[in-house]
């Protein structure tokens, strides 16, 4: 069974890592490798970033990363 979150990265701190709500496992920004998670998709609204989809390669979850309204307010 599919278990799908959400997170909102206005809520968490540090640099922008974010840990698996299912499993745990940190998911880096920086991490290009895919090892860990990949993108799903990632959803606009107009020219600005809304929500991106990840998969924890480890669960299979699927992590809706949203919050995204403050980064497009700085642009």
């Amino acid at each position: 069974m599919l278990k799908v979150y959400a997170v909102d990265l206005t809520k968490i701190k540090g640099t922008g890592d974010v840990e698996c709500p299912r499993c745990g496992i940190k998911f880096s920004p920086d991490d290009e490798t895919e090892k860990d998670y990949f993108i799903v998709k990632t959803v606009m609204k107009g020219n600005c970033l809304n929500k991106i989809v990840l998969q924890c390669n480890k669960c299979q979850s699927q992590i809706y990363l949203t919050g995204f309204h403050l980064l497009n307010k700085l642009r």
